[in-house]
């Protein structure tokens, strides 16, 4: 299978304006399931560009623009190619992975930055609250767990587009009931690492008819580590597990180290006039 994605984000502003370094996390990963067959990138203004792979083996395009101007355009066209699928756990097939969780030795010090909350203030009102759940009467299977959180949070919180930067924290989605895929996916991983289970954000691509109309934008969802399983994700907003029309372009133990598009312009903030998303997937 051969996907066509566009990912096109444009910025406007009443004046020009000159801008600080951005940082671009657009471009998917690849393994033995995703291939990158091309990727074409068109920025605006005239600008230098360098690419890294961070600590999480994202690879990071960094860019620094040359001129003022009154737009910033970033058009990304990317070409992928699906080849084995990944091996996640099936529901239907009731897969099992012991819990408490123990993870191997070798592995644990890579994990623990994964166990670790990003809201510490709430991790203790979190753990208080999901050990309350039905899904924890007496757990002895970490997907099983996994899976009734992704269902409780996909029942319980509606899915609201927000349009302000960054992430709500998981107690305000809680006390609102709302929340975008950022937020749900925010709190599914802060509610699980207390219970010992090892979580990274994830943010992408999802193909469906939003994406395929080019009315979609970029998509969140977590992964949890299984000892028998490996990273296997987990999409509150849809109550499912990933699969291969989930397109990771970034993981992170922390939601803003997979934002697409992070940077700075330099003038007041009268002079933003707003932006717009397009995010197009059709087959290739």
């Amino acid at each position: 299978m051969r996907r066509h994605i566009l990912h096109e984000t444009v910025y406007r502003y009443h004046r020009p304006v000159t801008f600080g370094t951005h940082r671009l996390v657009i471009r998917p990963r690849e393994g033995h399931d995703v291939q990158v067959e091309s990727l074409s990138l068109g920025i605006r203004p005239a600008h230098r560009i360098s690419w890294q792979r961070d600590v999480f083996g994202n690879s990071i395009a960094w860019v620094d623009f040359l001129e003022p101007s009154k737009e910033l355009s970033i058009r990304v066209e990317t070409i992928l190619r699906h080849g084995s699928p990944i091996s996640v756990p099936n529901p239907a097939a009731k897969p099992t992975s012991p819990y408490p969780v123990t993870y191997p030795e070798m592995e644990l010090p890579v994990l623990q930055g994964y166990l670790q909350s990003v809201y510490p203030a709430e991790r203790k009102e979190l753990e208080t609250w999901v050990r309350l759940q039905a899904f924890m009467a007496k757990p002895t299977d970490a997907i099983a767990l996994a899976t009734g959180l992704n269902d409780w949070i996909h029942r319980h919180i509606q899915y609201r587009r927000r349009e302000e930067r960054g992430v709500q924290s998981p107690l305000e989605t809680l006390r609102q009931s709302s929340g975008s895929c950022r937020d749900m996916a925010t709190l599914m991983m802060e509610a699980a690492r207390p219970l010992g289970l090892a979580v990274r954000f994830a943010s992408g691509y999802l193909d469906c008819a939003a994406s395929a109309a080019g009315r979609a934008s970029t998509h969140a969802w977590i992964e949890i580590y299984h000892p028998d399983w490996g990273w296997c994700g987990y999409d509150p907003t849809l109550n499912e597990p990933t699969s291969q029309k989930h397109i990771v372009t970034g993981v992170s133990s922390h939601p803003r180290g997979v934002m697409p598009v992070s940077g700075t312009y330099h003038g007041g903030s009268q002079f933003y006039g707003g932006m717009e998303v397009t995010v197009r997937l059709t087959p290739a």
